[in-house]
């Protein structure tokens, strides 16, 4: 059903293959289009947007803004990815994992 295409770079310009397993994924994931960029672009475009391992996070790329606290459970100061209110417990990583 699928042929192996052989696509430009909208980058760097060199000409990559589209192959009929990657069409094949692309429909099944839905996406209309082929890509864009060639392997190497990819991954360069990826990670100037600070995505990594297929996360998708919110601040691509900045670092987290951590805020110190106590934990409920052992009393150790921790750091934690959200300013606690004291309305909830907070715990250590350790303690969380529990």
């Amino acid at each position: 059903m699928y042929t192996e295409q052989s696509l430009t770079c909208a980058d760097c310009g060199t000409q990559f293959p589209f192959t009929a397993s990657e069409q094949e994924f692309y429909a099944e994931k839905g996406f209309t289009s082929a890509p864009r960029r060639c392997k190497s672009c990819r991954a360069t475009a990826k990670a100037a947007r600070g995505e990594q391992g297929g996360s998708r996070g919110g601040s691509f790329g900045s670092p987290r803004e951590m805020h110190e606290a106590v934990c409920s459970a052992c009393g150790v100061t921790t750091q934690v990815p959200f300013k606690p209110s004291g309305a909830k417990p907070v715990y250590c990583r350790e303690c969380f994992r529990k």
